[in-house]
């Protein structure tokens, strides 16, 4: 049992190493819409490449906030670095698809 100073009803429902396994799952399902997508039209046309980048965005972004976030108990405080995380999220996979800093 984890408890907080300041706050002993903070109890985690789920280990570090449960939440990072739901990353990774929710990863690859995210990745499967583009796979399926491939299947039923040529306007999708991802390489190895293109899966292994979306991959490492999308682990290292949903990482980032269960480490980040593992230890507050402040709704708040997740919210704003879900929120932040999500935008660098967005703004990087965005970049990668059509270049918008060039």
């Amino acid at each position: 049992m984890l408890t907080m100073t300041g706050n002993k009803h903070f109890q985690p429902k789920h280990s570090v190493a449960k939440q990072l396994l739901f990353v990774l799952l929710g990863a690859a399902l995210l990745l499967l819409i583009p796979a399926l997508a491939m299947q039923l039209t040529s306007e999708v046309n991802w390489g190895l490449g293109d899966f292994a980048a979306g991959a490492i965005v999308l682990v290292g972004t949903g990482s980032a906030y269960v480490l980040l976030t593992w230890k507050l108990s402040s709704t708040g405080s997740r919210v704003v670095i879900g929120a932040l995380l999500g935008l660098t999220c967005l703004l990087i996979w965005a970049e990668m698809a059509v270049g918008i800093f060039h």
